[in-house]
């Protein structure tokens, strides 16, 4: 072998090293920013949440899934999950989510410490039936992935009040809609650490990335 070759054998030998050992250390000592309602863009903050710098974790909430069975906070206790927002017949943005989701739900199937939470926009017409024949089209794990349908105006505040994933303004009655691609990451103290561009796959390899982190941050504690 060549000098040249030897060479060239080193640098790879340093640069599988530090793929598999230097850097997972180095995110070993990262930590993902806890998002309070003053860190978040104003427009996806309600007025009277706007200056709050107080401890802000994702409220209570009360909701049935694709399975008929009700899914809480509680359902959550522990674990480190991906919310977003969605409707069954959106022609546009959701299909593209959706298709990320699934494929994070694939890569995460064995890790029970990851779970996923889609809410319906729309569940005065995604009823349960709806969302399970939805699930059964696209393979949902029910265990780790809960599609959840109920109170409009309760599931329009946890968006906007709790997950900040929406611009708009509205009280969840009738008229009022809500539509975005956001995802949110959500650490085992119900406390927001991310926000992603659903449709996007760098965004979702930075998801995972942070993912790691916060596993990370958790295993330092």
């Amino acid at each position: 072998m060549t000098k040249y070759k030897w060479i060239l054998l080193a640098f790879a030998s340093v640069w599988i090293v530090g793929m598999f050992v230097v850097y997972p250390m180095i995110k070993k000592h990262e930590r993902l920013m806890v998002f309070q309602p003053v860190h978040v863009n104003p427009e996806l903050v309600d007025v009277d949440m706007q200056r709050t710098a107080k401890a802000h974790r994702i409220a209570d909430f009360s909701l049935s899934d694709q399975n008929g069975n009700t899914v809480s906070n509680q359902n959550f206790e522990g674990k480190i999950y991906v919310a977003d927002f969605f409707f069954t017949t959106c022609p546009s943005i959701c299909p593209k989510m959706t298709a990320n989701l699934s494929e994070l739900s694939v890569f995460y199937k064995d890790d029970s410490d990851i779970m996923f939470l889609s809410h319906s926009v729309t569940p005065e017409k995604d009823s349960i039936p709806v969302l399970k024949e939805y699930a059964a089209k696209h393979n949902v794990n029910g265990e780790k992935w809960k599609l959840v349908t109920g109170s409009k105006s309760h599931i329009y505040e946890l968006a906007r009040r709790s997950y900040f994933a929406v611009t708009t303004e509205g009280d969840g009655g009738e008229n009022d809609f809500i539509h975005t691609e956001n995802f949110i990451l959500v650490d085992k103290e119900r406390k927001i650490r991310g926000f992603y561009d659903g449709t996007s796959k760098a965004d979702m390899q930075k998801l995972k990335d942070d993912i790691v982190i916060l596993r990370y941050e958790y295993e330092e504690d």
